[in-house]
């Protein structure tokens, strides 16, 4: 299996998601079709898993770690970008993955799943050493979603792409990125 370069998407932020400068990263057919394979596969490049999940459809983001999922069943279709009461906005994207794609989320992005088939299954995985993910429901005033802009950012970097490992595209990427913001 060698997997390609990843996918990119860039999103601002709205009044009720902090999002972030950094893109989600989507890597497609790169992982393992089984769970034991991918969470493998996943922690040998410094990403611990937090929980295998299903379709979760409430819009959210993480204000105190990346996150990952890596899908080994079923499809889903994500909404990444935006919140319930952000209404429509040119930056949100729709996406499909399936299994054996991941996505990398950087703190901040809102993402929710809108549909799933296949018994749609996910692991998440965090870089090593994050704190335990919180839930934000993209649902917050200004004051707030501010706040949580700031804690967004002092997320620290990865030293670790989740499929290519160290010195991978989502280190050279967010470093790159992170420099010009």
């Amino acid at each position: 299996m060698s997997p390609s370069p990843p996918e990119t998407y860039f999103f601002r932020p709205t009044p009720h998601v902090p999002n972030s400068p950094l893109p989600v990263l989507i890597y497609r057919s790169a992982l393992p079709s089984d769970a034991d394979g991918c969470r493998a596969f996943v922690e040998a490049n410094g990403w611990d898993q937090g929980g295998s999940f299903k379709t979760y459809t409430a819009h959210h983001f993480h204000s105190v770690t990346h996150e990952c999922y890596a899908v080994f069943k079923g499809s889903s279709r994500l909404l990444l970008g935006r919140g319930p009461l952000d209404g429509d906005s040119d930056d949100a994207v729709e996406v499909d993955l399936s299994a054996g794609d991941a996505i990398v989320l950087p703190a901040g992005v809102a993402h929710c799943s809108l549909s799933s088939e296949g018994d749609y299954t996910y692991l998440g995985l965090y870089p090593k050493g994050s704190p335990h993910w919180d839930n934000n429901f993209c649902k917050a005033g200004s004051r707030e979603t501010q706040e949580k802009a700031e804690a967004c950012r002092r997320v620290p970097l990865p030293n670790h792409d989740p499929i290519f490992g160290a010195g991978g595209p989502l280190v050279d990427i967010w470093r790159r990125v992170s420099l010009a913001n």
